[in-house]
């Protein structure tokens, strides 16, 4: 085994568990700060919608984000979609209000999770390999190192603690990358859960509310016909009572 290829191998090692490592802060990073944007809008937008009158009210928010905002977005959507009945006739829309309602928001939810699980996977895989790549690097440094010693012919303590500590830091390095992996991937999927059980809820609470309102928004505009109607019989009984006052005047 050549002393090039010793080194080509542990080397690579080395570099890879470094790449590993770059990549891993940086999934931290950039999930802690999409967390925190994530807690800031549904905390927000979580105020907002209990704070209006009613689910009108409600549905005209201006300017909201976040995964709570459109779980509602797409509650809203479906109420206005479905108000008044429609003359889709496909698979989708042969469900009923309800039925439709609950499975828009269900949809809407899985986008969310698989959003919040991007590069989850990738810290579970560093956090999981890490360690094996770096036990590679070190064993391979290790046996580099015993064919040098066995070539040299001395097995003196200051022959082979150099090559071979060398090569645990192979080991060192990987543990190293693994431990951040392992303990974002378990901080974010504690997350997650935490946010899931929030639009769970949340999606409940709509389905009541839309239910409370008879999946109705513009609740108001089935007044207007019947004040119609009523401005009509009014009209019909004064032209009535005018014929009869005009028949009784023609006897006299």
């Amino acid at each position: 085994m050549s002393d090039i290829a010793t080194s080509v191998i542990v080397d690579g090692t080395l570099n890879t568990l470094i790449a590993a490592s770059v990549v891993t802060w940086s999934l931290i990073l950039i999930k802690g700060i999409q967390h925190a944007r994530i807690s800031y809008y549904n905390r927000h937008f979580s105020k907002k919608f209990w704070s209006a009158a009613d689910i009108k009210a409600a549905a005209n928010l201006p300017d909201q984000h976040g995964p709570a905002a459109r779980v509602a977005g797409i509650g809203f959507s479906t109420l206005i979609e479905t108000d008044g009945g429609t003359s889709t006739h496909d698979l989708e829309h042969t469900w009923d209000r309800q039925e439709l309602l609950d499975r828009r928001l269900r949809q809407q939810m899985q986008k969310e999770r698989g959003s919040l699980e991007s590069g989850l996977a990738v810290l579970a895989t560093i956090g999981s390999i890490s360690p094996f790549v770096g036990l590679f690097g070190t064993v391979w440094g290790i046996m580099g190192a015993l064919t040098n010693i066995s070539k040299s012919g001395s097995a003196s303590l200051e022959i082979v603690a150099g090559p071979i500590g060398e090569a645990l830091i192979a080991t060192a390095v990987g543990i190293a990358v693994a431990v951040p992996a392992v303990v974002g991937y378990n901080f974010f999927i504690r997350r997650n859960k935490v946010l899931w059980a929030f639009l769970d809820d949340f999606a409940i609470d709509f389905v009541h509310l839309a239910l409370k309102s008879s999946f109705i928004i513009g609740q108001q505009v089935s007044q207007r016909p019947v004040t119609k109607v009523a401005e009509i019989n009014k009209k019909a009984v004064v032209k009535e009572h005018r014929e009869e006052l005009i028949a009784t005047e023609a006897h006299a």
